[in-house]
């Protein structure tokens, strides 16, 4: 689904309002922002609303706590495309910048949520804060709603298996490399998504060639080996892979590189723009004595994701992707 995107609340004025709104930062657009989003298209169709997302860039901790800030689980594009593939048709942007810091819970709601966005009804989360210093919780929402006359909802945050979903947790997994649980507070694969760059040249060489991704901006990188599925989007063209993210360490290498090899190599034109989802680790990234070293290493990792992929495709009955 397509979305309308603004980038400002200038170009939203006027064309969102009146509106249900839900407010996040939505890193991840985990599960539990997904009910957040559905809760409000549900609520925006019975009360003949238009259904808005307001979404903050770059993170407010970026801006108020730098020394804080946390490395992000999507890019701004992948969270808006995101937020769209959750039904959101109306997605704002708001620049975080420190006179959106500074303003007021009042200031925020009057200012941003009534004058701006003809805001009727909000849906947050629990631990929702705005506002300077993060005065404004949620109770302050729902008394600043009975006085600017929209309704304040606030939707109880979703489990999974008695742990409370949130893009922290989901952090938490990715950095130790547990892609599988972080996939399922997701609810879909961990994926970053790039141009393929040139490498150094030593794979096609020495061990086995690979397609490599400049690492994004601010995105939490998990590191390590893992099996993983590329895609390319423009086309939807996919193929069974693995993929190493770290520092090359047996070839002395000192930058953060995502390599990614193909289990079978691909037909026709070679992609220009890739998507790597994450399936399962495999091993931590470590330093070899040479290059045939890892060669053979590579070619053992290659052998446990083909065995991966035939138990995804016998415990489905059909052909996995190639």
């Amino acid at each position: 689904m397509n979305a309308q995107v603004f980038r400002s609340l200038e170009e939203a004025r006027g064309r969102v309002g009146p509106c249900a709104l839900t407010i996040g930062n939505f890193d991840g657009v985990h599960r539990g922002h997904q009910a957040l989003i559905g809760e409000t298209l549900r609520y925006a169709k019975d009360a003949a609303l238009n259904p808005a997302v307001l979404t903050f860039n770059p993170h407010p901790t970026a801006v108020v706590a730098p020394e804080r800030v946390p490395e992000l689980i999507c890019t701004l594009d992948q969270r808006i495309n995101l937020l769209a593939a959750a039904g959101a048709q109306n997605v704002i942007v708001l620049p975080f910048t420190t006179d959106v810091a500074r303003l007021s819970p009042r200031q925020f709601v009057s200012q941003i949520l009534c004058d701006a966005l003809e805001t009727k009804a909000v849906f947050v989360g629990e631990n929702f804060r705005f506002g300077r210093r993060q005065r404004g919780t949620s109770d302050t929402l729902k008394l600043l709603g009975a006085e600017f006359a929209f309704i304040a909802r606030i939707v109880e945050p979703v489990c999974l298996r008695g742990e409370i979903i949130s893009s922290s947790a989901i952090r938490r997994y990715l950095s130790s490399g547990n892609v599988s649980r972080a996939g399922r507070l997701l609810g879909r694969c961990f994926s970053i998504q790039g141009p393929i760059v040139r490498g150094h040249g030593v794979g096609s060489k020495q061990t086995v060639p690979t397609m490599n991704l400049r690492p994004p901006a601010g995105q939490l990188l998990p590191r390590g080996v893992y099996i993983t599925e590329t895609v390319e989007p423009s086309t939807s063209r996919r193929w069974q892979s693995i993929t190493n993210c770290g520092f090359r360490p047996t070839f002395g290498g000192d930058e953060l590189t995502i390599e990614t090899f193909l289990l079978r190599p691909f037909q026709g034109d070679a992609p220009s723009q890739i998507e790597v989802r994450f399936h399962r680790f495999v091993r931590e990234e470590r330093q070899f004595p040479n290059a045939e070293a890892l060669r053979a290493q590579i070619l053992r990792d290659v052998a446990r994701a083909q065995a991966y992929w035939r138990r995804i495709s016998n415990s489905k009955g059909q052909p996995a992707s190639i």
